[in-house]
């Protein structure tokens, strides 16, 4: 497959001190990619450094001639008071006219994706008045307004309940099916996490990259967390346990067994 996106031994940071380190790792068109790590690991750092918003203090990023990159961000870092509307905020990225003032190529356009994205109807809307998960919905419409070759989500599942999760890992998965690239952040090993085709295991660096029941193991993801985590496996998936909760529920189950 075609490389989109290369990491070759690159460090990024801020004020001279590295929040990412020596990573190494290349994003192939068409690819469905997730990175777990705790907070405060450079994940988010990642993402800039991928989008170019942040430069490497050492080591290279090199992006394919021409290819489009569109970014939606975490919902918790908007100011949902913002006097704006739906049909605005998707528009954000092609014209700076008002909604009134859009072209009519253009509204046709938005009245598209937020249907396909189960939000018609709602172009007028002001922003606060939606759910978490329309909301993230509105923020993924305006980023396929770009037409991205990569779509990369910061946490795109962050905050929202268990149906609207898998309402966008699906809307996800039909976009990529389409060929649309995805990188995406997640804390949700589980839930998310362990559905996509790729995982990086992340802190500062790279820890593991592969499948899903290859990069979730206890080691990987002890160095990835620094805590003790078990993995167990249900249908084929692998199922991530606190390990200090599972030595627990051993010390009750013996001691009601006695």
């Amino acid at each position: 497959m075609t490389s989109l996106i290369d990491f070759v031994h690159v460090s990024c940071g801020y004020g001279g001190l590295p929040a990412i380190e020596n990573v190494h790792i290349s994003i192939a068109a068409g690819e469905f990619l997730g990175v777990v790590g705790p907070s405060g690991s450079g994940k988010t750092t990642l993402l800039r450094a991928l989008l170019g918003t942040v430069k490497p203090l050492h080591g290279t990023v090199t992006r394919k001639e021409g290819v489009r990159l569109a970014y939606v961000p975490q919902v918790e870092t908007v100011d949902w008071n913002f006097p704006v509307t739906v049909g605005e905020v998707v528009l954000m990225t092609r014209t700076k006219r008002p909604w009134p003032g859009a072209a009519k190529d253009e509204k046709t356009q938005v009245d598209a994706l937020l249907e396909r994205l189960g939000l018609e109807g709602l172009a007028k809307r002001h922003i606060r008045e939606l759910s978490g998960g329309q909301q993230q919905r509105v923020f993924l419409a305006r980023a396929l307004m770009q037409r991205p070759d990569l779509l990369v989500l910061d946490e795109p599942t962050s905050g929202v309940d268990v149906r609207t999760r898998h309402e966008i890992l699906h809307v996800l998965t039909d976009l990529n099916e389409e060929g649309i690239g995805i990188v995406l952040t997640t804390h949700d090993l589980n839930g998310l996490a362990a559905h996509l085709p790729r995982l990086v295991c992340f802190n500062r660096a790279v820890i593991a990259d592969g499948p899903p029941l290859a990069v979730l193991r206890p080691s990987f993801l002890e160095r990835t967390y620094g805590a003790p985590m078990e993995v167990l496996e249900h249908g084929g998936m692998p199922v991530v346990v606190d390990g200090n909760l599972g030595e627990f529920s051993r010390r009750l189950k013996a001691k009601s067994a006695s």
